[in-house]
């Protein structure tokens, strides 16, 4: 999970608001950076601390990949940056209201047990191509190409550049590891590949992917410098609780629908993740449910609610956790650990930053395979559920949401239901959240009618 200390403030340090601010950062595109990913780190190691404290679940919290890019993409370009965390504060209270009030679990429960299967096997491709993608090893075609192929392998169609062969490696000894059966595999491929990345780039002095062809995606391996240095916290308590109400086109209604997609995307994503990490460690009961949900849901909601009032964008549970599950995690003492990690990694942003995600992101594919033998629970024959599970779990990695994926197959499922005359197995719940992810997939359509 390190990673999002690197991740997270490129996301939202070269991001301007609607008055041209970058966050914690003034005028000045980056300039935030640092303060960012010691808030980052500060938030995520102490969550992750109360996760593994209050619900002793091995479960870690970081700010949410996909929704840092909606607060950066599209609520901070309609507000200031203040106002759009403050957004991100009210999201988790109303969460956290839901939770308290049973509402949140009852929804989790009104869930059929096949299609949270179908759920933590779409995370694992999903995470997968995250994988593959962040390494370089597949690739997005340009949109000038005018293809109707939206991936390919490697650039232009082939393999090239030594960052993807760092991958490749990374993943085929990670993967021999694996088989082997040999304790830490995921962690010592990962410490390895490091050490071949920072050869590489000590050779072939090969720098950003953005600076030139052929270098590192995101973080290049390097080990010179002051590892340390004491964090910079200057973006904590930046966030204007009610400010978008007035700031952003189309006023209140417009803020609201706002607040909606973002809780709608943090409460699915928990879900599916919680559901998913259970399922690795073998800790849910008969029902797909795990242990101390509600302890869970509690501290994911108080989650969301800290990050937006330390101005680092909401922060949820992460199914990057498999991979500790991967390595035996079971209980609560993993979070511990990994939050007390986070909270060094403040002090030692610059060796984090040493990992490329060339090195790190194989872990995802091979803990995205763990996750995908769940398939066969899935009964395929049984078209009623089938189709939702289908649409559930290949929408993850094709629309690259978590969320997405789970509002197809809720939809599917309700309205499959409905056309075969089984109104009566279809929780009220169900309905209800279906309607929701209906008001969700016409965000784009109400919010141009609104402005």
């Amino acid at each position: 999970m390190a990673y999002i200390v690197v991740l997270n403030p490129l996301i939202l340090g070269f991001a301007a608001d609607s008055e041209g601010q970058f966050l914690a950062g003034g005028t000045t595109p980056g300039a935030g950076i640092p303060a960012i990913a010691a808030a980052t780190a500060l938030v995520a190691g102490l969550l992750t601390i109360l996760m593994g404290t209050a619900a002793n679940f091995p479960l870690a919290l970081a700010t949410g990949l996909g929704l840092n890019v909606f607060v950066a993409t599209t609520i901070a370009k309609q507000s200031t940056w203040a106002d759009a965390m403050g957004l991100v504060v009210l999201e988790g209270i109303v969460i956290l209201i839901l939770v308290l009030t049973g509402f949140r679990k009852a929804v989790f429960h009104a869930v059929p047990q096949q299609l949270k299967v179908a759920i933590s096997v779409g995370i694992g491709l999903f995470i997968a191509l995250v994988g593959f993608v962040d390494s370089g090893f597949v690739t997005r075609v340009p949109d000038a190409a005018m293809t109707t192929v939206p991936v390919q392998l490697g650039a232009n169609n082939h393999l090239s550049g030594w960052p993807v062969l760092v991958f490749a490696v990374g993943l085929l000894l990670m993967i021999a590891l694996w088989v082997r059966k040999v304790r830490g595999a995921i962690l010592i491929g990962i410490a390895l590949t490091t050490v071949l990345a920072v050869i590489v780039e000590a050779v072939g002095d090969l720098g950003k992917a953005s600076e030139k062809a052929g270098g590192w995606a995101l973080s290049v391996p390097s080990l010179s410098g002051n590892p340390f240095g004491m964090p910079d916290l200057d973006t904590l308590g930046e966030f204007n609780l009610f400010g978008a109400f007035d700031s952003v086109e189309g006023g209140v209604l417009a803020a609201l629908l706002l607040v909606f997609s973002l809780l709608l995307a943090d409460f699915f994503d928990t879900m599916g993740t919680m559901t998913a990490i259970g399922a690795e460690a073998g800790l849910n009961d008969e029902e797909g449910v795990p242990p101390n949900a509600q302890r869970i849901l509690v501290v994911d909601s108080v989650a969301a609610i800290a990050g937006g009032a330390a101005g680092v964008s909401s922060n949820t549970s992460y199914i990057e956790s498999a991979s500790g599950v991967g390595e035996g995690a079971r209980t609560g003492l993993a979070s511990v650990v990994t939050g007390l990690l986070f909270l060094v990694a403040m002090f030692a942003t610059p060796l984090v930053g040493a990992i490329p995600s060339e090195a790190a992101v194989p872990a995802l594919v091979l803990v995205g395979f763990l996750m995908m033998q769940q398939v066969t629970e899935i009964d395929w024959r049984d078209v009623e559920i089938a189709i939702p599970a289908f649409l559930t779990l290949v929408l993850m990695p094709f629309a690259y949401s978590i969320s997405v994926g789970i509002g197809a197959g809720f939809v599917s499922f309700v309205l499959i239901k409905l056309v075969v005359g089984k109104v009566r197995e279809v929780h009220p719940l169900m309905w209800l959240v279906a309607a929701l992810f209906v008001v969700y997939f016409a965000y784009t359509p109400i919010s141009g009618w609104v402005n």
